[in-house]
């Protein structure tokens, strides 16, 4: 007997060709952002099998959203250490004349 069910990756496959009207629809730089957004939710199929109660497209989005918040938390961190510098590097207001 065989499975009754797609694997994750069978799954995610799946819901990736559904969106190829959508995709060629949308302008070539659209396009890549999509690609990388699909890329990104691939990174996650080892922990979308154990999400089974959502539906594949549910856990697709939900595994972009956390890379997109990973590179969101890098972001912020750049930020903080090149504010940083700027203040170690930029006299203070007090020596100006």
């Amino acid at each position: 007997m065989g499975r009754t069910l797609p694997s994750i990756t069978q799954a995610f496959l799946q819901e990736q060709q559904s969106l190829a009207r959508f995709r060629r629809a949308l302008r070539r730089e659209d396009q890549r952002a999509l690609d990388d957004l699909l890329g990104s939710s691939r990174q996650h199929l080892a922990a979308a099998a154990y999400a089974s109660h959502l539906l594949p497209f549910e856990v697709m989005l939900l595994a972009m959203l956390v890379e997109q918040h990973k590179q969101v938390l890098h972001l912020q961190q750049e930020i903080e250490v090149l504010q940083s510098t700027l203040r170690d590097i930029s006299p203070a207001d007090g020596d100006r004349d």
